[in-house]
């Protein structure tokens, strides 16, 4: 029921819309997900929701509300049914206009339950949530409130295993904050802090000075706190940091933490991050060393020569497969570039049977597409999908010109 279609137009569901379908919900004991991404639902309409999430006899496992007209109190509704439910697995609220208030309300809930979102097909004999997105959440405050709020209730809450704050505004003192409950908590596996991105948005999403303002704005400070925090917990396995602004000191941080025996991270994103030479050695350096690492993706960054020399050796050795990465290294001229891939790191640790899935169809060129998929020998994660490559010899996509010549 996605109010969204890349190929064809969709009416997108009301209100009254919404209250028909949760009364035809009510008995229903075979639907166990529903879409409700990019409708027109409001205050109103999630009322109706909150009220079917309070019944007994629900089989609803997964909730999407993604790009919705509701706010904060729609959210608080939405949180105190959660207190009584005890089934649902999956719920995605981001990109509403939660507000802070709303924000802090649902934060609250999670401290008293174990629920959280990421519905997984095999959990549904579980009656803990698993996964939070709250991205993209339209907050007016640079206070950055919610951030106190989400670190109480993850110093409480080990149920919960992907927690997705992309494009909150985070700064380096909600970092700090965040660090302080995660030290706590040894259950988060996925930790998403990246600029929030949307696949196929909707017309009515632009550029506002509000959505600038809440861009995540993670410097080198902020990355402090998280690689201290990789040296002490060793549950989080994927992060993603892309569009932010960690810079060569912040890179230099993560790969001394990733470098510890300890470390457990797997996939790391630190795209479009300014980061030059220096911290991209140190990471190709310490994902050379680590045992864990296997998955690194770094387009968008300052790819000087010897960058590129020094991730061509680690994917032609095969300590980084070329399925696990976003750079492709060629040459020209005895000169060794890197081209981008379309690969990107996973969307979400467990997969749902009701949301979009992580095959992006990106690609702006006419040659034929393929698809390949990767896991870790060691990792019992799902298959990585990875996006349609562009080949070298389209000029659809041209290179950047500090990286590449116009050669090609």
């Amino acid at each position: 029921m996605s109010g969204s279609h890349h190929l064809r137009n969709v009416q997108r569901l009301d209100d009254q819309d919404i209250l028909a379908l949760s009364k035809c919900l009510k008995n229903n004991k075979r639907v166990t997900g529903l879409d409700l991404r990019y409708n027109n639902i409001t205050d109103e309409g999630v009322g109706h929701l909150a009220e079917l999430l309070q019944e007994e006899s629900l089989a609803l496992r997964s909730l999407d509300l993604t790009l919705n007209d509701f706010q904060k109190n729609g959210a608080e509704v939405l949180a105190k049914s959660l207190e009584c439910n005890s089934t649902l697995l999956s719920l995605r609220l981001s990109g509403n206009k939660m507000e802070s208030r709303g924000a802090m309300q649902l934060a609250s809930s999670l401290q008293d339950t174990q629920s959280v979102i990421a519905f997984s097909i095999v959990l549904k004999s579980n009656r803990t949530l698993l996964s939070v997105d709250i991205s993209r959440p339209l907050l007016f405050s640079l206070q950055e409130e919610w951030a106190v709020h989400f670190s109480d209730m993850l110093a409480l809450n080990s149920s919960l295993v992907e927690l997705h704050l992309g494009k909150m505004g985070l700064s380096d003192t909600g970092m700090e904050r965040l660090t302080e409950g995660l030290r706590k908590n040894h259950g988060l596996r996925y930790l998403d802090l990246r600029w929030y991105e949307l696949t196929h948005p909707p017309h009515h999403i632009f550029h506002t000075r509000t959505n600038v303002l809440q861009h995540n704005r993670v410097t080198r400070d902020g990355v402090r706190f998280l690689a201290g925090l990789l040296k002490q917990n060793p549950s989080l396995e994927v992060i993603d940091l892309s569009s932010n602004r960690i810079e060569d000191v912040g890179a230099m941080y993560l790969s001394e933490a990733v470098a510890l025996p300890g470390c457990s991270l797997r996939e790391l994103s630190v795209c479009s991050n300014n980061i030059g030479r220096k911290g991209l050695l140190s990471l190709a350096h310490s994902l050379a060393v680590s045992t864990t690492l296997s998955h690194l993706y770094i387009w968008g960054n300052l790819l000087e020569e010897p960058v590129c020399q020094a991730f061509r050796e680690l994917t032609s050795s095969g300590r980084l497969p070329a399925e696990q990465t976003d750079v492709s290294a060629y040459e020209v001229d005895g000169r060794v570039f890197l081209a981008e891939v379309f690969q990107r790191l996973r969307k979400h640790y467990n997969r749902t049977n009701c949301s979009e899935t992580d095959t992006s169809t990106t690609s702006n060129t006419a040659a034929e597409p393929f698809q390949k998929h990767a896991s870790s020998t060691d990792s019992n994660f799902p298959p990585h999908t990875s996006e349609p490559r562009v080949p070298l010899q389209s000029n659809l996509r041209p290179p950047h010109t500090h990286q590449h010549p116009n050669r090609l």
